[in-house]
């Protein structure tokens, strides 16, 4: 491939050289984290892993925590770890900064955290929730509206 600028990170790239920013590392979104933020991140992590098993992987710029589907993620911002949980139920709490409906069953709760000591309940009881939410049987779907039948018109006499 000939030299060009990758469209993610902007990054120059050599004729044939092999590039790939969009693979990261939980290392490289967490490295450059102050102090507080890490022992936050660690107690989140260390947190989810003891629910069960899981994967936690990296994705573009959030670290995300998965069963069989995402049931929550973490964006590593520069002041602030924005962790967003999936749960089948709106939270509202001084907690939670927004709520965003994701789908007909799940709605995002977007919590910011900013120090270890907020890695507790009711945090970690909204993650647990969402952890076994995600693997939930599903409720069965509705059957189809009956078509009433439509009457013909009696003619007149």
């Amino acid at each position: 491939m000939r030299a060009h600028e990758c469209h993610h990170c902007r990054q120059w790239i050599a004729e044939d050289e092999p590039h790939d920013c969009w693979t990261t590392t939980e290392a490289a979104l967490t490295d450059d984290l102050p102090d507080d933020l890490r022992d936050a991140w660690e107690r989140l992590r260390e947190t989810a892993a003891e629910f069960g098993e899981q994967r936690i992987y990296a994705s573009g710029k959030a670290i995300m925590f998965a069963r069989r589907v995402c049931y929550a993620f973490v964006r590593p911002k520069r002041s602030v770890l924005e962790l967003v949980v999936f749960l089948g139920r709106a939270v509202p709490s001084v907690h939670v900064r927004r709520i965003e409906r994701k789908s007909k069953t799940k709605l995002a709760h977007v919590i910011p955290l900013r120090h270890r000591d907020q890695v507790e309940a009711p945090i970690t009881d909204w993650l647990r929730e969402a952890y076994e939410y995600c693997e939930a049987p599903k409720p069965p779907a509705r059957a189809p509206a009956r078509k009433r039948a439509v009457k013909k018109p009696r003619a007149r006499r």
